[in-house]
């Protein structure tokens, strides 16, 4: 491990303009024009070490298989590397938030999340052809465009790469600035709770509506009331809309509820309880829909022992490999719903995803580029 981590330290300059080209090369969500620049840059920066295929993603842009060209005979099986191209900072975020290097950081839109972690990707595959070391599996990277957005678009062909693949390795940052993996996260979900009532003068006839706010209201204080911390179960009322004017009692409202479970047992239950809300005023109705999007991503036996396969390439480097549990969802979900094997969280170390502060810490980039080097040649 310390000469692939010596390796991943000569080659940090490089690495770092490749990142830059990434960041530089802006793929909201909603642009799939920018999406497809970003596809068309990453396959050309790749085309020496890998063949690569794209996919149609819907109203979304391209998604993007890679599969490397890496030393050894008779590969049994397939590793698969699994990010996304996509962010949440519109096209034009640059100029406010352009790339740069300073204080020991890269700072840009992306950069964190998750654009570092692809880079990372490529220059391990990199490493381990210069050094001519022999990988058991074969390795392939899925980019998907849409998992910022709920990976409608991509779900069906992350899973079905995953199902044939010995394990998943996703490259969305660690947590915290000592970039702990993820061995768990929460499934996520959300329910829109819409009630229905009846209009009406608020001076001239007030009795005669029924107010579809005031029975919102009623039923959000219920909502509530599905929280269970002990089980990591939480339910968050985040968007509340309703009413016209206020002279006149509202005929509809709703609320946009998040919903975060730690166990997939505690899905259907808690789908139940919001299917089993009724009117306190029964002059309203009530309708409810959505449901559960990631299914979470729970430490099993398998995805406990890739963890300490990497805690131990980590101890071969001198570097501490801790473990976590996180509230949010990545693709990592999905594939490990279906028990395929799936570490999370092995791209860069930093802070500020989604955020102005995003960026990462530069002196972390070598030795989580050489784990996934010693992740591809191990497994």
């Amino acid at each position: 491990m310390l000469e692939i981590l010596e390796s991943a330290r000569r080659r940090q300059t490089e690495l770092t303009g490749f990142i830059r080209e990434l960041v530089e090369c802006e793929s909201p969500s909603d642009h799939p024009a920018g999406v497809a620049r970003f596809v068309d840059l990453f396959a050309a920066r790749v085309a020496d070490i890998a063949t690569v295929k794209t996919f149609k993603g819907g109203a979304f842009g391209p998604h993007l298989l890679c599969e490397f060209e890496l030393p050894g005979r008779r590969k049994q099986g397939r590793l698969l590397g699994l990010g996304h191209s996509d962010t949440v900072w519109p096209l034009g975020t640059l100029a406010a938030m352009p790339f740069r290097q300073a204080n020991g950081r890269l700072w840009g839109p992306g950069v964190l999340d998750m654009k570092a972690g692809l880079a990372f990707f490529v220059f391990a595959a990199r490493i381990l052809r210069d050094l001519d070391v022999a990988v058991r599996r074969k390795v392939a990277l899925l980019i998907n465009s849409d998992e910022e957005v709920g990976s409608d678009s991509s779900r069906a062909l992350t899973e079905r790469l995953a199902r044939a693949s010995t394990a998943v390795l996703v490259l969305e940052p660690g947590t915290g600035l000592t970039g702990k993996l993820k061995t768990a996260r929460k499934g996520v979900g959300g329910y829109t709770v819409r009630v229905e009532g009846k209009a009406s003068h608020a001076g001239v006839d007030f009795e005669n509506g029924a107010s579809a706010i005031v029975e919102l209201a009623r039923q959000i204080e219920r909502i509530h009331g599905f929280v269970d911390l002990k089980r990591g179960l939480t339910v968050n009322p985040g968007v509340v809309r309703g009413g016209t004017r206020s002279n006149v009692v509202a005929a509809r409202a709703e609320v946009d509820v998040d919903i975060r479970i730690a166990r997939l047992r505690d899905e259907a239950p808690l789908d139940r309880r919001f299917r089993a809300l009724e009117p306190v005023d029964k002059r309203c109705s009530i309708h409810v829909s959505g449901g559960l999007n990631r299914p979470p991503m729970e430490r099993t036996p398998a995805i406990a022992a890739l963890y300490r396969t990497a805690r131990a390439l980590g101890a071969e480097m001198g570097v501490t490999v801790e473990e976590s549990m996180t509230g949010g969802g990545s693709d990592g979900n999905f594939t490990a719903a279906l028990g395929v094997p799936t570490l999370d969280g092995l791209g860069a170390v930093g802070e500020g995803a989604h955020a102005p502060n995003e960026s990462l810490l530069v002196d972390r980039m070598a030795d989580r580029t050489a784990l996934l080097a010693g992740l591809m040649k191990t497994l």
